[in-house]
């Protein structure tokens, strides 16, 4: 069939029309993505977006954030460290940053005493919180604490042989003291041999298992802290023996033995000593929480009915452990004729009471203190757990939210299957759909 002249004008006006709608479209879509974003974060762990604790902190900061990073252009983190801002100034357009140099500013930089690895500073209502290492935990605990502007102290007790808050063996708390100075909660030690009281500006008193019986005197002076309403954090082990009299006076007691978890042979641990916990209890401490943490040397706990504190169980061991009384050598299995018990078996318990009236007495007892050591608090949920419980018992619950965030998606794990429907996919169904579609076009132009 000849087409006319008229026909052909009438084909390129639709055509022109339809390019003018199409180029049009795309220029529409291009403005308006500039001017607006659509996010969505697939990670396993939301590691691209911020909490909701951080959204709601930034919300309550009017005043302009300015963070100022002194580290050499040369370093690719730098980058990193933008995207991580970019996410805060989402929610706070007067959030400013800033890199420099420290190289071009050498005066400035020894002015700040700022180190050859860089500084982070980061300023509201002229003051200034200087940080070495970044993340959202970090910065946005930064920013809390510029915005109550106070100071938080702790006490760890020592002169027993208890596990150090600045020692640096395996079994020792060192890396755990540096996370809180991190977060701008001061550790400081204290030996009752030597000291009256509990120092008046400390929160908190953390006990980890003695390794020699306390003084009578030192006793003494905890059980009038605990009457008195200080809060208290109690690491404990199977073995703590030392502690039972503390243990007794808040009405909790370990179960003899320790635990042993039949469930980690599904994670790849052989040694049943390890216990990993997976669920938690409704509570504060553990609010949204839903990392797994390691315990490797972990005691059963048990409540009195006739305590004088309203308790509460953070987590408790698996279904399958049980608690051990025999030599742990070998292979071990549980004896239903003796005195061990079948889990779940509790592991931490909170304890709260009202005292004078109106302020709330804090206390965790944790059946293992191996949990936040040198060699396991990297493992999981561990740092993150250690941060909540003294978060809260602190009364500074608003930190407990503000989640330590590790990239739990960086390797992509395939089935044998998976590659295969994939490998198939791109090989043959891919190849196959192009060429039936150009042969589909080729013949309908043929029949034109």
């Amino acid at each position: 069939m000849k087409i006319s002249q008229r026909i052909h004008q009438r084909i390129r006006l639709k055509n022109l029309f339809l390019t003018l709608v199409l180029l049009s479209a795309i220029g529409g879509l291009a403005w308006l993505s500039n001017r607006y974003t659509l996010e969505a974060d697939i990670t396993a762990n939301a590691g691209n977006t911020l909490s909701p604790a951080s959204i709601k902190l930034l919300a309550s900061m009017p005043d302009p954030i300015a963070i100022t990073v002194y580290m050499k252009a040369d370093q690719p983190i730098r980058s990193q460290i933008a995207q991580l801002i970019d996410r805060y100034k989402r929610h706070k357009p007067n959030l400013s940053l800033a890199f420099i140099d420290p190289d071009a500013q050498p005066e400035k930089t020894r002015e700040l005493n700022i180190g050859a690895a860089g500084a982070i500073l980061v300023d509201y209502q002229g003051r200034t919180e200087k940080l070495t290492f970044v993340d959202e935990s970090s910065l946005t605990n930064a920013l809390l604490q510029l915005a109550n502007a106070h100071e938080r102290w702790i006490t760890f007790l020592t002169g027993h042989g208890e596990r150090a808050i600045d020692g640096q063996a395996n079994f020792d708390l060192e890396q755990f003291g540096k996370e809180l100075a991190r977060r701008k909660i001061n550790a400081q030690t204290i030996n009752l041999a030597t000291l009256p009281a509990i120092p008046d500006n400390s929160a908190l008193l953390v006990m980890t298992a003695p390794a020699v019986p306390l003084l009578a005197n030192e006793t003494e002076i905890i059980n009038r802290y605990v009457e008195q309403g200080g809060n208290l954090l109690v690491l404990t082990d199977p073995d703590a023996k030392h502690l039972d009299t503390l243990e007794q006076r808040l009405g909790i007691h370990r179960l003899p033995g320790a635990i042993m978890d039949g469930s980690t042979k599904l994670y790849g641990i052989t040694d049943p000593s390890f216990v990993l916990v997976a669920e938690y209890a409704q509570h504060a401490v553990t609010q949204g929480f839903q990392t797994t943490t390691i315990y490797p040397a972990a005691a059963a706990l048990e409540m009195d009915a006739e305590s004088d504190f309203q308790a509460e169980a953070l987590f408790d061991s698996a279904q399958q452990s049980w608690t051990e009384t025999g030599p742990i050598n070998g292979e071990v299995r549980f004896d239903a004729d003796s005195e061990e018990k079948q889990g779940p078996l509790p592991v931490a318990y909170a304890l709260t009471r009202t005292v004078n009236g109106k302020n709330q007495q804090r206390i965790v007892v944790v059946g293992d203190g191996d949990f936040l050591s040198n060699a396991y608090i990297g493992n999981v949920g561990n740092l993150d757990m250690g941060l909540r419980i003294v978060n809260w018992l602190i009364h500074e619950d608003q930190f407990i939210d503000i989640p330590a965030k590790t990239a739990t998606d960086k390797t992509l794990q395939l089935t044998e299957t998976s590659v295969a429907v994939i490998g198939f996919g791109f090989l043959v169904v891919i190849p196959l759909l192009l060429a039936g579609s150009g042969f589909f076009v080729w013949r309908k132009r043929k029949q034109r």
